[in-house]
């Protein structure tokens, strides 16, 4: 008997492990396909990125931080003109941190809840200066621990501004991820875990980019653009019912 339940547990893992490898292999086949099709084309945060090169990390990692808990239910173009008009005026967590509350809802108003998000940014600014020394964190745990920051946001700023290995999971990530097949997954998090599973650690910078990219262009919330996307024949269409 117990020998019995050995073997069923022995092929049990073996089969999860076929099954993980072959994600694994679609996972890698997805990127390299949108990698190509996508190429020279940048989110916001991508273009952040790039300026790493040429700017203060912790000047971007400011900036993405901000920026990243602006975007939320907000879409690309208008988060990035109240980024720049926010932080053209208080570019530092310090100046931030002092700027009126009046002025800061001002500035962002074009985003979503920019009431709630005012209050997030200027507090968030002076966690940062009472806390980190007016540093971004570089950690997911310091991160998360910074008002109006949760795990996209952490990752967004370790993957885009530090360059270190994260899977920022908004919706658009979580939405391709489970249309594609990758992952079965009900929230963000839940999808963050499963595809840092089945990813290599070194393609993981690249899935939010990538797959945000896509999202926005193709595979849309309700009815993607299937008939034009550049997967159309790897992808199951998971939980699609209209496409274009």
């Amino acid at each position: 008997m117990y020998i019995g339940k050995e073997m069923k547990k022995e092929r049990n893992s073996k089969k999860a492990e076929v099954i993980g490898n072959s994600k694994t292999v679609l996972a890698l086949r997805v990127l390299d396909v949108l990698e190509r099709h996508l190429q020279g084309k940048l989110t916001h945060l991508g273009r952040e990125k790039q300026k790493v090169a040429s700017s203060e990390v912790q000047a971007v990692a400011f900036r993405v931080l901000i920026g990243t808990i602006l975007s939320h239910r907000t879409k690309d173009e208008r988060t990035e003109a109240a980024s720049q008009a926010l932080l053209s005026q208080y570019p530092t967590p310090e100046k931030l941190a002092a700027a009126p509350i009046e002025k800061i809802r001002e500035l962002i108003k074009p985003v979503g809840f920019y009431n709630s998000k005012a209050q997030y940014v200027k507090k968030c600014a002076g966690e940062l200066v009472e806390r980190f020394g007016a540093n971004v964190p570089q950690t997911m745990e310091e991160l998360t621990g910074l008002t109006g920051v949760g795990r996209k946001t952490a990752g967004c700023v370790i993957a885009y501004a530090f360059n270190l290995p994260a899977i920022p999971v908004d919706s658009h990530c979580h939405t391709v991820s489970n249309r594609l097949g990758l992952v079965k997954t009900s929230t963000p998090e839940k999808t963050e875990q499963a595809l840092m599973e089945i990813v290599p650690k070194e393609r993981w910078a690249q899935v939010n980019e990538l797959f945000v990219l896509h999202g926005q262009a193709t595979c849309a919330p309700v009815s993607p653009f299937c008939s034009k996307c550049p997967l159309n024949e790897m992808c199951p269409r998971v939980g699609v019912k209209t496409s274009r």
